[in-house]
């Protein structure tokens, strides 16, 4: 998900280099999330059957759930979206921002993965969750994926991608900085070596900058759009990262309330 008008991210990833995605982060790797989203949609009031799914990118967890719901796909790449739609065939796919897209139709429940990092400024995390509210029916659940919150961030290092049968292979290296004192963002330096099938290998390198909000902050911002608040922290076993928090909102169908609870990790 790239967002105009901030300093992160620059468009590469999500433009030119959108067909080297299924390398840098295979699909597979979304499995254990998406299993992770389907119980959290079980907060919901109501059956869900139909999800919209913001800033969906190239469609890898959305892969893992098109056969349970009927997906609409948004995303404000259409590299991405290309991508997403080889992946996803059959599955609707629409272009827009997650702070101020209206289809004028509500869903079940609405989801958004990580690219609500992109979201680097309290009003634009708040403008993301009133078009999540916007398209959630009365009982319906939407669910929200940040990496990180401002209590449980800790800089750190990680690389990955993956080979395709043609020869051609995609690495990365993901540097992300201690955050600075009083910060709502942190910045996540990306370097990525592409090997194309005919054996040639060029690099890229650049910064993505992130949102960074304690929960308190999450809980406030959607409580403002009207959601009522249950917070979900994953247990993380043999990885050396810390869990992440991740937060469903319902559209009150009817009563409030605020609960925590904790999942296995993804």
């Amino acid at each position: 998900m790239t967002t105009p008008g901030q300093a992160g991210p620059p468009a590469r990833l999500y433009g030119d280099l959108a067909p080297w995605w299924p390398l840098i982060s295979p699909a597979e790797v979304y499995r254990d999330d998406a299993e992770t989203v389907a119980r959290l949609f079980g907060l919901a009031e109501r059956p869900v059957r139909e999800v919209l799914e913001l800033g969906s990118g190239g469609g890898h967890t959305a892969c893992h759930l098109r056969d349970r719901y009927r997906l609409t796909l948004v995303d404000l790449s259409e590299e991405m979206l290309a991508v997403s739609r080889e992946l996803n065939p059959g599955v609707e796919h629409l272009r827009g921002d997650m702070r101020d897209l209206r289809l004028g139709r509500e869903f079940d429940a609405v989801f958004v993965h990580d690219a609500i990092d992109y979201m680097t400024t309290p009003d634009d995390l708040a403008a993301a969750f009133r078009t999540a509210y916007a398209h959630c029916r009365p009982g319906g659940a939407a669910v929200f994926f940040p990496d990180h919150v401002a209590e449980t961030y800790r800089p750190a290092t990680d690389c990955g991608g993956s080979d395709a049968p043609d020869g051609s292979g995609a690495r990365y290296l993901e540097w992300s900085l201690p955050a600075e004192p009083g910060a709502t963002t942190v910045r996540t330096e990306y370097t990525f070596t592409l090997r194309s099938a005919d054996g040639q290998v060029r690099t890229a390198h650049e910064t993505h900058v992130f949102g960074l909000f304690p929960v308190a902050e999450w809980h406030r911002l959607l409580a403002g759009a009207g959601f009522r608040v249950s917070t979900a922290t994953e247990t993380v076993v043999g990885e050396d990262r810390p869990p992440r928090t991740l937060f469903t909102g319902v559209r009150p169908a009817g009563g409030t309330g605020a609960r925590v609870t904790a999942l296995p990790a993804g």
